[in-house]
This record gives C-alpha cells, structure tokens and sequence, in this order.
C-alpha cells in the first residue's frame, strides 16, 4: 500500500472514464437484438422439426435456477427448471443432448409443468446451448412433442447446431447483463469516493503530517478498538472516521453518521435507542434506533461534546454491555457496532468541568487520532485545490480553470481559519466569479484573502511608481516568511531581521 492516498481528484476522473468507456461498450452490447435473433430461432424450429413447441433456458453463471428465456406460449422467466429433476437441468448440469420419446412413463419436473400449465408432454429433445468463450454450458433449448413419430440423431444434431448459433446470442445477452451490473456497481463506488475523498472534505495526503494520520488510521482500521478523532472544524474528521471503516472488516457493514450536536436533548433517546409503536404521542410505527442501524458496522458520532449529560449513563451501558431497549419496550436488544467518536473540543476539559462523564470518556475510546489543520500541512495545499477545481467545475459544467502562480502561493501561505472547507469555498468562488478560459487571479478572492496583510498585491496602473513597489516587495516578503514559519510571527520576524513588535505593526498598517 502506498504512503498516502491516491490524488482524489486523479482517482475520481479514472472511474468517470472508465465509467463513460463501460456506458459506450453497453450501447454497443444491445440486449434487444440478441433477443430478437433468440425469438426468431425459436420461431423457427417447431416447423423445421415438426414439434409443437420450442424454449430457450439461459443458465446465469454463479446462479442455481434456469430460466426459460424465449419459448413458445410462454413468458420470460415463467418457467423455471430445477438442475436435479428435470431434463433441462440435466442437460445443462452434463453437457449432453436428452431425449425422453415416452416422458410419460416416468415422474420429473415436466410432469409438475404439465400439471401447472394445462400443456401436455408426449416427447421432448434438449440439447446443451455452450459458450463461445468456453465458459462451460449457458443454457439449453428444448423442443416438445413431434407430431410424427420420435425424436432421431438427425433431429438432435440439427438442435446442436441451433445451439451453437444461440451460444452467441445468450451470452452476449449475459454479457450485456454484467456489463450493467459492474456499471451499476462502478456507481456506486463513484459516490461512495465521492462522498469520501471527494466530499465536503476530501483526504489528501501530501503532507508528512497527515501521511502519518494515514499510517496510524491503517494499523488501528484492523483491530476493534473506539477511536476519537480529534480535530478543528472543516479538517475532515468525518473522512478519517470513514475511511476507519472502510479499511476494517466491517466495511460491508452499515456506517451511521450522527451530529450530537444536531438533535435536541429531548429526542436524543429515541434517536439512538429507537422506540415502539404508541411509546408516545405521534409513535403510530415501530422504528429502530441508531444503535440497531449501525449492527455489525461504525457508529460515527460527530461532536461528542455536545452529548447532553443527561443521556450519558444510558450511552455508557449501549456502549459498555452492548445491549439497550427502544422507548416504549421491555424487550433487550444486542447491539454490535464500533465507535468513533469526533470532537472539536477539548475533552479532557469537559471531563475536570463535570460536562462530561470519565467513565463514559475512558469508554469511548482508547486511542485518539488528531487531524491537522490545514495551515500546518502547506503541502496538501496544492492537490486540495486542484481537487476541488475538478470537482467544481465538473458541478458547474465548466472547463477546468488554471490558477495563477500568485493565488496558488497565497493559498499556500494564508493560514486559513476555515481549513479545507473554507478553501473549498474559496474555489467555487473563484471558479464561479472567473469567465471560462481565464486563469484564476487574485483579483477575485475573497475580501478575507486580499485583505490578509500577506496577500502580494495587485499590479495596478504604473508599474514604475516605486512606493507602490516598495509596498508590494514588503507584502510578498512578509508572505514569504509567514509561510516559511507556519504562520508563527515571533519566526518570521527573525527571518525577516526585524522585532516581533516591527512585523506587528506592518501587519496591522496593512490591515487598516
């Protein structure tokens, strides 16, 4: 496994091809004209054999039941063989042609047909229908009850050579059917991607600081223990807690999401522990709590903090027995689930302030994982935002824009407050506020950015007045050394060989 993630921007466009390449083979793959030529074979053989009937099964790899495609007098799928007891599961199951002249002198499944559907067998010929790709026997077709006299080899070698023909046809149909299926699938793993790398947080990993956030979320993926994730708002802790899941065992398990923070103090027990049918006014349906919801899988509670005191001792028992009983009912039920928990806050000082329960504290996890802001990961800047100008401008149906090398050093330098959800924003604005075909310029960043005293500044009229120049040398230099420091004042203004107080008092000018 690498050090760190894929560029999720890189890995977004890969599936969005690969995406496009599997909607094009698809088109190209149409399920109906494989059925038309299926529907003229079997109109053709009862006057070619003098048979009453003809059908055509399809037998789908990884799948026990085989099911009549095409026949005549018959729907798709109204008739099912089974592999054991009938002639078609026989033939399918051995690979060889069945003929049955007197099927009335014996039981089996044609018999239970003819019961069911009214029609009534007197012979039948079935011959195996092989893959042109050699992946075994796809299925079978049957004729029923020649008018005059049996079923012959010649009759069964011209079957063989129908089936050969059909061979193509079913499989491209099977074909057809997977490649919707690994498409539907592919879906599936766009938005889930999406929704982690790609989201309202994307996880980039650049940076030796969240490189080792990786490192550390790997080794703890595999083992059962609580996680907090700990961390300032719009850092991605919520992508952290998701990709815990995701490299766990419990990744084909549900992963519940639940802001604290969000829910009244008054609903919080039925949020969590659900309840019964008339447990109160409006309860006119049973509903299960988060804490059934997240069964084998992670809970995901996001600001934990806020969780009020009151329901404190009830989380503690869910969490520390397993067990709990919805509103309203006397009935234990099992919980199975993996918490992580996320906080902006300093825990361990709710816990001195009484806000916070320290058993509850000590149960909720055993190892805490901090996620850096963004100022002190500079390096994961760039990839950021390249990320988000894909993501952006894929949203606004856009080309994608370039960045000018003086947005791209402030984006690098600015300590953003906000971390990456604030850059993300700052991208959508430029995207939305730049003319298609320009590169993004300072010029339209926020008023937060171009007022920051180390915004280089805008070239404006004379490019030879030499205040204004002087003004911009001292801006960019400033800018140089903030960024140098990671943000530190005291650092940058020895790099800069003035006082703390001398770079203070140039911020602050800057500022008015």
């Amino acid at each position: 496994m690498p050090d760190h993630l894929p560029a999720p921007a890189d890995l977004h466009q890969r599936l969005a091809v690969l995406r496009a390449r599997l909607e094009h083979v698809g088109r190209g793959w149409a399920e109906g004209r494989y059925e038309d030529l299926i529907g003229v074979l079997v109109e053709l053989l009862p006057p070619a054999l003098d048979t009453e009937r003809a059908t055509v099964f399809v037998a789908e790899p990884g799948e026990t039941p085989i099911w009549a495609k095409i026949g005549t007098g018959i729907r798709e799928r109204q008739i099912e063989a089974p592999r054991a007891e009938s002639v078609v599961g026989r033939t399918v199951t051995s690979g060889r042609p069945v003929v049955e002249n007197r099927p009335s002198l014996s039981s089996g499944f044609h018999r239970e047909t003819d019961s069911r559907t009214g029609f009534e067998t007197r012979n039948l010929a079935c011959v195996p229908i092989p893959s042109p790709s050699g992946q075994g026997v796809i299925g079978a077709v049957e004729v029923l009850n020649r008018r005059t006299g049996g079923f012959g080899e010649a009759d069964v070698a011209l079957l063989e050579r129908v089936a050969r023909q059909l061979g193509a046809a079913v499989e491209s149909v099977l074909v057809n059917r997977e490649i919707r299926a690994v498409g539907a699938g592919l879906d599936q793993e766009v938005q889930r991607l999406r929704s982690t790398y790609l989201g309202d947080v994307p996880l980039v990993a650049e940076s030796p600081a969240m490189r080792s956030v990786i490192q550390m979320v790997r080794a703890l993926a595999t083992t059962p223990v609580n996680v907090l994730v700990q961390g300032e708002n719009g850092t991605g802790k919520e992508v952290v807690a998701r990709l815990l899941h995701d490299l766990s065992e419990r990744r084909e398990r549900p992963f519940v999401a639940v802001n604290c923070a969000s829910i009244p103090e008054t609903l919080m027990e039925s949020e969590f522990f659900g309840f019964d049918r008339g447990a109160f006014t409006g309860a006119v349906a049973s509903r299960g709590g988060r804490f059934e919801e997240a069964a084998g899988g992670t809970l995901f509670l996001d600001e934990i903090a806020d969780l009020p005191l009151s329901i404190q001792p009830k989380f503690l028992r869910a969490i520390q027995e397993g067990e709990g009983t919805r509103l309203g009912s006397g009935q234990v039920r099992r919980y199975d689930f993996r918490v992580v928990s996320a906080s902006n806050r300093d825990l361990r000082a709710a816990v001195a302030r009484g806000s916070f329960r320290e058993d509850l504290y000590y149960r909720l996890f055993a190892v805490e994982v901090r996620v850096p802001p963004l100022r002190e990961r500079p390096e994961d800047v760039a990839e950021l935002t390249r990320a988000f100008l894909v993501d952006t401008a894929r949203r606004f149906g856009r080309p994608e824009p370039t960045v000018t090398p003086e947005v791209l050093s402030l984006f690098e330098a600015y300590p953003w407050p906000g971390n990456v959800r604030q850059l993300k924003r700052e991208v959508e604005r430029l995207v939305a506020l730049t003319p298609a075909g320009e590169p993004l310029g300072l010029e339209r960043c926020s008023e937060e950015l171009r007022h920051w005293p180390g915004t280089p500044a805008v070239a404006e009229g004379d490019g030879l007045n030499l205040p204004r120049q002087v003004e911009a040398l001292e801006s960019e230099l400033i800018r140089r050394a903030l960024a140098a420091s990671g943000g530190q004042r005291t650092r940058a203004a020895a790099l800069l060989g003035i006082t703390r107080q001398g770079l203070h008092k140039k911020l602050r000018r800057r500022q008015a």
